[in-house]
């Protein structure tokens, strides 16, 4: 069995931005994917090609990535074996020929890579977990983001996700259902606290009501989360993706209305755990700051994930740093960060 084309179109993501679809079609079936790229991104993770034309998207317009794939990676890709991912990636890197997948761009490239996983699990005639991670699969706890700041609102929260767990739940549909009924329970306590303006949606889906601070945040949706029926700390835990790069600058962090050094914020996060059922903090400090998110670490990682994106940037050469030095006990894996499905599995 073999790819018998390789095309791809400009195509708006869920934030009317431009992106990359590629198509790949196998024994007249034709399996598509579609580049993902987020509001905040790490300074090492791979280039999103864009056209930089300001008359089209204000620049964003992502046709020189499509005609890479209509191009040279098509050329490269026609005729391999659809379910041999490791060699597809490989020739779309060797073809790319840099560090931060400028070439060809990240966006092209992931696209592909995408779609060649589907097509691969199409030709094989299984499931895709079943073609990326053979028999030894299990269904994880989602971690829902029900509460937006930061990049993702445009309120003074500076944290961009406040996050359940509901890890209590006996099974992934309980899961669901559990963490619905908290969010419709928060929508009715932001609407009776703040107003009707409280229940407005953010970037990602949550709500982005007028609150200043984490805490403030946090103990919002441990009421929620009381309200619902369920017990904060047993049944459904917090979590946070502080995006701390987001209001790092010259040294300082601006959160919740103070201006910190990384050690404050570290004791600041401390505090947060000790106060709130929070056991999850995703990128807790600044991205290249491994040094402090060592320590903090050391300090709550026996009971709390430090979840390392901007900071590894599903790179194996920055996580093989983290593992090091200590820094985080938990990875965020984006194919996006990196370009292929295969580097992202290294």
């Amino acid at each position: 069995m073999q790819i018998e084309r390789v095309w791809a179109r400009e195509v708006l993501d869920s934030r009317g931005n431009p992106t990359v679809e590629a198509e790949i079609t196998v024994k007249g079936h034709t399996i598509s994917a579609i580049a993902p790229s987020g509001a905040s991104t790490g300074t090492w993770e791979a280039l999103e090609l864009r056209d930089g034309d300001k008359s089209r998207y204000g620049g964003k317009g992502v046709l020189k990535a499509v005609e890479n794939v209509r191009g040279p990676i098509a050329k490269a890709l026609v005729g391999m074996d659809p379910a041999d991912q490791e060699a597809i990636d490989r020739a779309m890197i060797e073809l790319d020929g840099t560090e931060n997948k400028s070439g060809l761009g990240g966006n092209a490239m992931v696209a592909v890579s995408l779609a060649a996983v589907r097509a691969g699990a199409m030709a094989e005639g299984v499931p895709i977990y079943e073609h990326v991670g053979g028999d030894h699969v299990t269904l994880p706890v989602p971690m829902l983001n029900i509460i937006n700041g930061g990049k993702h609102a445009g309120g003074n929260l500076k944290v961009q996700e406040c996050m359940i767990i509901p890890a209590g739940a006996p099974s992934f549909s309980d899961c669901l259902r559990m963490s619905s009924e908290v969010y419709m329970s928060l929508k009715g306590i932001l609407k009776d606290r703040y107003g009707v303006g409280a229940i407005n949606i953010g970037d990602e889906g949550g709500f982005a009501p007028p609150v200043d601070t984490v805490d403030e945040a946090l103990t919002t949706i441990t009421d929620a989360v009381s309200a619902a029926g369920y017990s904060p700390g047993k049944d459904v835990f917090l979590a946070i993706d502080a995006a701390s790069s987001e209001f790092f600058e010259d040294g300082v962090y601006s959160v919740d209305g103070l201006k910190l050094s990384a050690g404050e914020l570290a004791d600041h996060y401390v505090k947060l755990t000790q106060d709130h059922p929070l056991i999850s903090i995703e990128d807790p400090f600044f991205e290249d700051d491994f040094e402090t998110t060592a320590e903090l670490t050391k300090k709550v990682g026996g009971r709390v994930q430090i979840v390392g994106d901007d900071l590894f940037v599903t790179n194996s050469k920055r996580l093989s740093k983290g593992i090091a030095c200590g820094a985080a006990n938990a990875l965020l894996l984006k194919v996006n960060q990196i370009g292929t499905i295969t580097e992202a599995g290294e």
